[in-house]
């Protein structure tokens, strides 16, 4: 029954040190860093980490946006780590899949993180099209 952390980031610029840190002082044993876009359908070490997860064992991430690129996505690697039976934590959001009332608000928390980015696009679009 250990807590695993996942950090990742989207380019080798950027640091996974305050995510590790995070991690570290939420009781992750294990951290499982990656370096991947957040609309990258592929991530490898994500998929090795969810293929390797144990009964009783937490996935940790700070933020939603750190693990799941979509509602969809997000309920693939909830549904993914359920049928495993282990468990999810977002240390920001806060999130704990340990009962339902944490599974409810994670759904309703990516639904509105997939509107919000939706709506980024369309500004973007909107300011390189001006």
């Amino acid at each position: 029954m250990a807590l695993i952390g996942y950090a990742r980031v989207s380019t080798a610029d950027q640091d996974l040190a305050a995510q590790r840190q995070a991690l570290e002082a939420a009781g992750c044993t294990e951290i499982v860093a990656e370096t991947a876009s957040g609309a990258a359908a592929t991530r490898p070490e994500l998929a090795r980490l969810l293929a390797r997860i144990r009964r009783g064992d937490t996935l940790v991430v700070v933020r939603l946006d750190r693990l799941a690129r979509s509602l969809a996505h997000l309920l693939a690697v909830l549904a993914r780590l359920q049928a495993r039976g282990a468990g999810f934590r977002s240390l920001a959001d806060p999130i704990d899949t340990a009962g339902p009332s944490g599974t409810l608000v994670l759904q309703i928390l990516g639904a509105v993180a997939e509107f919000e980015r939706a709506l980024i696009r369309e500004r973007t679009r909107a300011g390189l099209a001006a």
